[in-house]
């Protein structure tokens, strides 16, 4: 069983905050360990933001208890009331992530029966402490490249064996695949996803995030990748061209990596048009929903090859002629 970071932040904050509420002396000083347990967060932005929410949320809570349980009492119809009155205000000020922490703030209030200036200075240093050190524990994020590159890993063996699978399918109607990597492939793609905005809200001050534009890439091929499969079954039987399509789907699959050497595969693709219009014209119905189909593969694979080309530039060294 893997523990993670915000499991271990919590073991060093928890008990942190409790010693130091203790050490000064405060009443509920366990309040500060759960308001550190409510406010770790899976990434810096969501720290500091949700860090003045909250603080706003117990201030605001404090204000509250004052009015209502000094008017009304304190009593379970008083607390209703000021729930009442009080989650809505928070609603309405955006700040609900500290509608939880406030109402740790809220109970003791009520438990204590009493609104006097000691005790609410106490609250105070309560929220102080117990914001403060997940805040400074939240300052601290691991470094997410590791399992974006596993991913971009994964992804790109998957999508070595989609498109070698496409060329064998063109080849010699090959249906023993199961087609697994599909399914893959979109979860690693959410996951993906979900990791490269945690890796962005902990670097506030970076501009770009190449993994960003990559899986975006990566996302917008695999679109083109599943509107090809739906071609390739449609295909009859085989055409005089698409032994050598085939082979193209091949060799693309056999150059998946992040580098872009895409330029090479564009003038390959350029080659196979002009001998797709140099062939004869089909004869049959069958023969030209085969060239219809070919053709539209053509066309999303050119697709396919210029996302790579704009996401990176050229990997491909050319010669001083200009080659």
């Amino acid at each position: 069983m893997k523990i993670g970071y915000r499991t271990i932040k919590t073991a060093i904050g928890v008990p942190i905050a409790i010693s130091i509420a203790q050490f000064l002396g405060l009443t509920n000083f366990v309040s500060a360990g759960i308001l550190t347990i409510l406010c770790i967060q899976p990434s810096r932005k969501k720290s500091f933001l949700t860090a003045w929410h909250r603080f706003f949320a117990c201030i605001l809570s404090i204000l509250f208890s004052f009015i209502f349980f000094e008017t009304i009492g304190y009593n379970a119809i008083a607390l209703a009331l000021m729930l009442t009155a009080f989650i809505p205000t928070t609603v309405y000020l955006k700040i609900t992530p500290g509608i939880g922490t406030s109402s740790v703030i809220t109970l003791n209030l009520y438990s204590f029966s009493s609104m006097s200036s000691t005790f609410i200075i106490e609250q105070l240093f309560i929220i102080i402490i117990g914001i403060g050190i997940a805040l400074l524990l939240n300052v601290y994020m691991p470094s997410l490249d590791v399992d974006l590159k596993k991913k971009q890993n994964k992804l790109e063996a998957n999508f070595k064996i989609i498109l070698y699978e496409i060329a064998l399918y063109i080849r010699n109607k090959n249906v023993v695949w199961d087609g697994k990597e599909i399914a893959e492939t979109e979860e690693i793609l959410q996951e993906a996803e979900d990791l490269v905005e945690r890796d962005k809200e902990n670097h506030l001050l970076r501009g770009n995030h190449i993994y960003h534009d990559y899986f975006e890439m990566r996302m917008r091929q695999f679109e083109l990748l599943q509107r090809m499969l739906p071609l390739v079954t449609k295909l009859p039987n085989k055409d005089s061209i698409s032994e050598k399509i085939a082979n193209f789907f091949e060799n693309l699959s056999e150059s998946v990596h992040p580098e872009n050497t895409a330029g090479l595969f564009l003038d390959d693709l350029e080659a196979l048009r002009r001998e797709f219009d140099q062939e004869d014209l089909p004869q049959t119905q069958e023969e030209f929903e085969t060239r219809a189909n070919l053709f539209r593969l053509l066309h999303d694979i050119e697709d396919y090859l210029n996302l790579k080309r704009k996401y990176k530039k050229s990997d491909i060294k050319r010669k001083s002629s200009g080659e």
